[in-house]
């Protein structure tokens, strides 16, 4: 009677194994979802924030760089290219957004349409050499293929940093300082950096570029920078 038994709860755990496992990837792949851009790949919003709260709870307040990172002029890609292009340079710069944050021991993620951030130690004060290399890298030319074409695009970024702390908040603090400094770039002829400096307020609204799709809580699209 054992012997059947045992032999009973071995086969129904070898029945239900397939369920177990369907259930544990559709967790896993939800999980990642919610923290995942589903176009690059890299993390979304939700997932910076994570990474920033890790870093919050597990270490002593200390120095961090945020860098709001956005293209320039990206809807003219779109227009001139197509959407399936734009996707595909959306792609390609966020790859080498992430080799850059992974060099600096960071992570990086895109936030809405072609607006990107990042999230690095702070382990030297140089934030003007760290912008110049996130530019100097996005400005690098992009092989698209047009319509069955090849096509070479180059675009550029304009970029705000913020020195913070893993103590400030991340959206209303981190983020927000780096927001600022990145629509200060903007209004100084894009292709530039500003850093965020006590004090320094979001420009008038007639320097700005009108509602960005992350405010819409848009996740894809085209934007009109």
């Amino acid at each position: 009677m054992i012997a059947t038994t045992v032999v009973a709860l071995a086969l129904g755990r070898l029945t239900a194994w397939p369920t177990i496992h369907s259930l544990r990837t559709q967790l896993a792949n939800a999980t990642w979802s919610m923290l995942h851009d589903p176009l690059t790949g890299m993390l979304n919003r939700a997932g910076l924030q994570a990474a920033h709260a890790t870093l919050a709870t597990t270490t002593p307040a200390q120095p961090v760089i945020v860098a709001l990172i956005d293209l320039d002029d990206f809807k003219r890609v779109n227009d001139t290219h197509g959407h399936d292009q734009g996707d595909d340079l959306l792609i390609q710069v966020a790859g080498r957004i992430t080799d850059i944050a992974a060099l600096h021991g960071g992570a990086a993620a895109r936030l809405a349409g072609d607006e990107y951030a990042a999230l690095l130690p702070a382990r030297i004060n140089d934030l003007d050499r760290i912008a110049d290399t996130i530019a100097t890298i996005i400005a690098q030319p992009v092989a698209l293929s047009a319509e069955g074409s090849p096509a070479t695009v180059t675009i550029t970024a304009s970029v705000g940093l913020a020195l913070v702390t893993t103590s400030d908040p991340f959206a209303e603090v981190a983020l927000h300082r780096a927001d600022i400094a990145m629509y200060h770039a903007k209004r100084n002829g894009r292709n530039r950096h500003a850093i965020y400096q006590p004090g320094m307020t979001m420009p008038p609204a007639q320097h700005r570029r009108g509602p960005r799709l992350r405010d819409q809580r848009q996740p894809t699209g085209e934007a009109t920078a």
